[in-house]
């Protein structure tokens, strides 16, 4: 497996190039048809230097994966390390065991129009009221007003993706590989923009558009 770091605001040390080839070999234990580890170093100061941290992003890849994401701060960038990859291994252990239990019991999805509930998934459909909230805007966000020094306790993260049309589970399975407490697709059964969220424990949720999507259409993750 190729492993490729590269350094923003900090310079890479052989001492890290090692910490890190050692890592990738028990990455490569757990995932033997990954091709390549990506691992992006970023130091920030904040109020003139008083205040540092680094973080660790990892980006896993390899023919026919999905790809795996982990991402960890810390004062310290080899102990952001260390909690990257433990992020890491753990979304790989999780989806395969997921894998393992998929092939022992077929999963497949019946909605119960009466109730509208689904069946056959550890998912329930939004309420009336998440989805009025998500739709009315309730959730205030702080507009930028360019000057990167001022203080604002929102921190917005735009990432802009081309849509992609999957199952709910197919959904779900991803969300877990990249370690992200929600994922957004597009629903392969209604062609509507939909939304899964994870919940408690192995419970998710699904929030969907009545409006379907065009097939040009770039959506916000």
């Amino acid at each position: 497996m190729e492993t490729s770091i590269v350094g923003v605001g900090v310079s890479v040390s052989d001492r890290f190039r090692s910490v890190v080839d050692e890592k990738a070999a028990r990455i490569a234990g757990l995932a033997p048809r990954a091709q390549s580890l990506d691992v992006k170093v970023t130091h920030r100061a904040y109020h003139n230097g008083r205040m540092e941290d680094s973080t660790v992003e990892l980006t896993l890849t390899g023919k026919g994966l999905p790809i795996v994401r982990a991402e960890a701060v810390d004062g310290d960038k080899f102990t952001a390390l260390d909690l990257a990859v433990d992020k890491l291994t753990e979304q790989v252990r999780r989806a395969k065991e997921k894998r393992v239990d998929a092939r022992r019991h077929p999963r497949g999805a019946k909605l119960d129009k009466g109730t509208g509930a689904l069946r056959g998934v550890d998912l329930q459909p939004a309420s009336a009221d998440v989805l009025r909230a998500v739709a009315t805007g309730e959730i205030p966000v702080l507009p930028s007003d360019g000057d990167d020094e001022a203080y604002t306790p929102v921190v917005i993260r735009t990432k802009r993706f081309e849509p992609e049309w999957m199952t709910v589970e197919d959904a779900v399975d991803r969300m877990e590989l990249v370690g992200h407490d929600f994922f957004l697709f597009i629903d392969a059964s209604t062609d509507h923009p939909s939304v899964v969220y994870r919940r408690k424990g192995w419970d998710y949720g699904v929030i969907s558009l009545t409006t379907q999507a065009p097939p040009s259409a770039e959506l916000v993750s």
